[in-house]
């Protein structure tokens, strides 16, 4: 009988063509049979209205140009050649009312409507997919590069497609090809990767499975890492789920959305999309007890989000001055402690309330802390520098402020060393202190720092060496060094770029009473810069402009 024959397999199925005519053959029957049922009325007119919509869901895969040239139809035409056997069996066990209660059937024929609703929507994505379209290799000599690439990227479509097609699990087992892939050929999965391909993937990230979920982070991981799509995956929902998966993911699964959500947040739009889902308190919290790994990504996405200012008091009242301070004591890799202060430098750049916490929290005793190793960070010493006016000169000094601030100057980085001239600009608030510095030796280190291939390196340099020529001990330092004068006088520069014009004059002006310094800054060509600057009226420069000549004449009529 055709009935029985409708339950098995033929054994000689192979190609797509073969599945179809089997699929064909099954629909009539399977709806002749689920027309007679009379039992569960509601759940049957469900599942009849579906299986309609099969015959021009077949129609419309195999109407497809390169219909038999991919696995995924002949697999696809399995899967629904399964359902429609399955929705034939129930058919019969309700006509016979062979069943194991009607709770079971109820729960077998929902299933059944799910099933058919995934074939129905599977096919439909198979052919917007564009994976059937790009099948056939574009023609190229056998065994080159191009033919190598071509076949490498439909076998990529095709992974592609299996996460948007199929069951659970059937997206479980192509979410590890695609990690492997990833490992091998990041190029090229990136080329082929479309935006439902992003959809297809964040969607994933919401899956019941724990398992699921952790692979398709680590897919994410490296989509969000490669800097090619974090547009897509913002635009299709990433951060929710991310955020979520900061807070209660397994270890695997936190560290991957950590590590996301890092590369995410270098827009400001993206870190205030963050705020606004609710990723600050779940990131300070793993930056207060989580992996070191983790830490360290939670507080870079952190500091990314600092440097909107509009979001900074956001951040503050979600404690976050304190767990900086602890990860500059405490972080576990020295990225973590970095990542704090700079998070630091941006909260107390303008703000005198995060300052005035910052300072009561111990930051300024543990900033300095921190730059007693051999490499200290600009963004550490920006930090102190926005904090120094915010605490007593006694408690800078005891605290062993100057002899950090030499060391910066003599060990650190361009940036680092620009940072510490200015915060001993701000620290000088007295002569005492200013004096204090000289002794400290900070005097040449200054004086060496004129010669910064930065103009803003250069001002800083000047402006300090200004303010310390007010105590007459570091002035007489500033004369005894031979380099001064030469790197002031360079300083005299009339071109717009050059911003230390000022301060220059101001400190070879102190210098001016002293015969030989005289000298130097004539010989070195300071007169014909004084006159362009008295032309602009640069302050200062018309009187030392005037000692200076006045130097030349009687040094002329000494000579005669």
């Amino acid at each position: 009988m055709v009935e029985d024959s409708s339950n098995e397999v033929p054994e000689d199925l192979q190609s797509a063509e073969d599945w179809l005519i089997h699929a064909q053959e099954l629909v009539p029957l399977a709806l002749s049979k689920a027309r007679e049922v009379k039992g569960f009325p509601r759940r049957w007119k469900i599942v009849i209205s579906k299986l309609e919509q099969i015959p021009s869901c077949l129609s419309d895969l195999s109407s497809h140009p390169c219909f038999t040239k991919n696995a995924l139809c002949r697999e696809q035409l399995q899967a629904v050649s399964e359902t429609l056997r399955e929705s034939f069996e129930l058919a019969e066990l309700c006509l016979k009312e062979k069943y194991e209660g009607k709770l079971r059937m109820q729960s077998d024929l929902d299933s059944l409507a799910g099933k058919l609703d995934l074939n129905l929507r599977d096919c439909g994505l198979l052919i917007k997919t564009g994976v059937l379209g790009e099948a056939t290799v574009a023609p190229s000599m056998p065994g080159t590069s191009t033919e190598s690439e071509a076949l490498s990227c439909s076998n990529i479509r095709e992974l592609l497609a299996r996460l948007q097609i199929g069951h659970l699990e059937a997206k479980h087992k192509a979410l590890d090809n695609l990690v492997e892939i990833l490992r091998e050929d990041e190029k090229n999965v990136l080329a082929t990767l479309a935006r439902s391909n992003i959809a297809a993937i964040v969607q994933l990230l919401t899956a019941t499975s724990p398992r699921i979920r952790e692979k398709t982070v680590t897919v994410i991981c490296s989509l969000a890492e490669s800097g090619s799509c974090e547009n897509w995956l913002v635009a299709e929902g990433v951060l929710p789920p991310l955020i979520r998966l900061l807070e209660s993911g397994s270890a695997v699964g936190k560290e991957k959305a950590a590590i996301s959500l890092q590369s995410l947040s270098m827009s400001a739009e993206t870190a205030r999309a963050i705020i606004g889902h609710g990723g600050v308190r779940p990131l300070i919290e793993i930056c207060r007890a989580g992996d070191s790994v983790s830490q360290a990504a939670a507080a870079s996405t952190l500091k990314s989000i600092s440097a909107v200012p509009d979001v900074r008091q956001t951040l503050a009242e979600e404690g976050i001055v304190k767990v900086l301070i602890d990860l500059l004591d405490r972080g576990i890799l020295l990225g973590s402690k970095e990542y704090a202060a700079e998070c630091l430098q941006n909260l107390t750049v303008s703000n005198e309330n995060l300052r005035r916490s910052a300072v009561s929290e111990g930051g300024v005793r543990s900033l300095l802390t921190y730059l007693d190793g051999p490499l200290p960070q600009e963004s550490a010493v920006g930090a102190l520098r926005n904090l120094v006016g915010s605490i007593s000169a006694e408690t800078l000094i005891s605290l062993g402020f100057l002899p950090r601030m030499a060391h910066v100057l003599k060990s650190g980085s361009p940036g680092a060393q620009q940072a510490a001239a200015s915060a001993i600009c701000r620290a000088c608030r007295s002569a005492e202190m200013k004096k204090l510095v000289g002794e400290a030796g900070c005097i040449p280190l200054l004086v060496k720092l004129l010669d910064a291939k930065s103009n803003s390196g250069r001002e800083v340099a000047a402006q300090a060496i200004s303010s310390l020529m007010t105590v007459s001990q570091n002035c007489r330092e500033v004369k005894r060094d031979e380099k001064s004068v030469p790197g002031l006088v360079q300083l005299l520069d009339p071109g717009p770029q050059n911003t230390a014009k000022k301060y220059a004059v101001s400190c070879l002006t102190s210098l001016s009473s002293s015969k030989k310094c005289k000298k130097l800054m004539i010989s070195y060509g300071a007169i014909g810069y004084l006159k362009k600057l008295n032309e602009m009226d640069v302050p200062g420069a018309k009187k030392l402009l005037d000692r200076l000549e006045k130097g030349k004449l009687r040094s002329m009529f000494s000579r005669k």
